[in-house]
């Protein structure tokens, strides 16, 4: 089936040249002390210095075309980059929703003027994005956005609820998905992507902490937003269309495999300085679920990189790799005998602290498990 399309990707020598430097690169920023590693911090870890200092080196925008300020160096390449920073902990949360969709949905959809306001600051690590998707008691049924826009002089009128916004608090823009048409027979019609620039006097941005007391959940309000037609990303009422091609570049990625790796890291060096037996075939298992998982995130990287669509795929990975960083944890916790402390001084501790604290989210962000299966069942059926 063409649409479960896993091929196996072997990396060019360009970019095994390019991985090494990205290691030498982080090895100086944390021991430095520029960075310190951290579980979940594509999400979590807000550092726009630090994605400046990855945009001079020209690791933001890579697959963007160079005439809106990218390197157009592709998929596999930002895959090589975005792996070793997800696997070192470092703090990408800033640029990475504008460099991982937002700004591909910019080139694919978005009009020349569109293109040459937003994609060459992405690329500077100077503009960053949320996604406005999800709303209050909807949970993952995407289809049934009540956030509405009316039709007004030069634009649209938008009122309603985002809820799960991460950084909304800080971004400079959110492409949202809203109604636009009365509600037909057919709810996947009559929806529109936007883009609303932040801050904004009608929008309120209210924060939704997490367990650890983080702050990158937000419910945004919009009260009567006016978004000119200018804004309108793609044709309205094609909304659905454009929202769903956007999943394949939101799900598929490594950071639904590598959000705890920087605990695996840490408890390894703790077991090995602190003498512990390895439990070998614990360690066995999650290496290679790790490794099959690693494969296939970069299989779909590589159907990105041909102009495919590969969402169902996207789905698989997404579902089983969120579900690898979760048992991750259980497994570390079962090695090292260590009990998670948020409030520790020793690295191991907190960083089981934060992983254990952030998981609840894992297989919630991006689609739950359940709506991912049935995506795939439903592409298997139509096959």
């Amino acid at each position: 089936m063409e649409f479960l399309n896993l091929s196996p990707v072997t990396l060019p020598e360009r970019l095994v040249e390019l991985r090494r430097h990205v290691r030498e690169f982080l090895h100086e920023e944390i021991s430095e002390g520029r960075i310190v590693p951290h579980c979940d911090q594509w999400l979590a870890g807000w550092d726009p210095s630090f994605s400046r200092r990855l945009a001079d080196r020209g690791w933001l925008g890579m697959a963007f075309p160079t005439q809106y300020g990218g390197s157009a160096e592709g998929a596999l390449a930002r895959f090589v980059v975005t792996e070793e920073l997800l696997a070192a902990g470092a703090p990408v949360a800033a640029h990475w929703i504008a460099d991982r969709q937002s700004g591909q949905s910019l080139i694919k959809f978005g009009t020349e003027e569109q293109r040459q306001t937003f994609l060459p600051r992405i690329a500077r690590g100077e503009c960053y994005f949320a996604i406005g998707m999800s709303e209050p008691d909807t949970g993952s049924d995407l289809a049934s956005v009540r956030t509405r826009g009316t039709k007004v002089d030069g634009g649209w009128r938008v009122s309603g609820t985002k809820i799960w916004t991460s950084g909304a608090h800080h971004a400079h823009a959110m492409i949202a998905l809203i109604r636009t048409e009365r509600l037909g027979e057919s709810r996947h019609a009559g929806l529109t992507q936007v883009i609303i620039e932040l801050p904004d006097p009608s929008i309120d941005v209210r924060p939704i902490k997490l367990l650890t007391g983080e702050h990158h959940f937000n419910e945004v309000v919009f009260h009567d937003t006016f978004v000119p037609d200018s804004r309108v990303l793609g044709e309205p009422g094609a909304g659905w269309k454009q929202v769903t091609s956007e999943l394949a570049f939101e799900r598929s990625g490594p950071e639904r495999i590598l959000s705890t790796f920087p605990l695996l890291v840490e408890a390894l060096r703790h077991m090995i300085h602190s003498g512990l037996d390895v439990d070998r075939v614990r360690l066995g298992e999650l290496m290679s679920r790790l490794w099959a998982l690693r494969q296939m995130s970069l299989s779909v990287a590589g159907r990105l990189e041909e102009g495919a669509d590969p969402a169902t795929a996207a789905a698989i990975v997404k579902d089983l790799g969120t579900r690898f960083e979760g048992d991750l944890i259980d497994s570390v916790r079962l090695m090292v005998g260590v009990e998670p402390d948020l409030a520790s001084l020793q690295r191991l501790p907190r960083m089981l602290a934060e992983a254990v604290l952030h998981s609840p989210g894992f297989t919630l962000r991006g689609g739950t498990n359940e709506i991912l299966r049935g995506v795939v069942a439903k592409a298997v059926k139509v096959a």
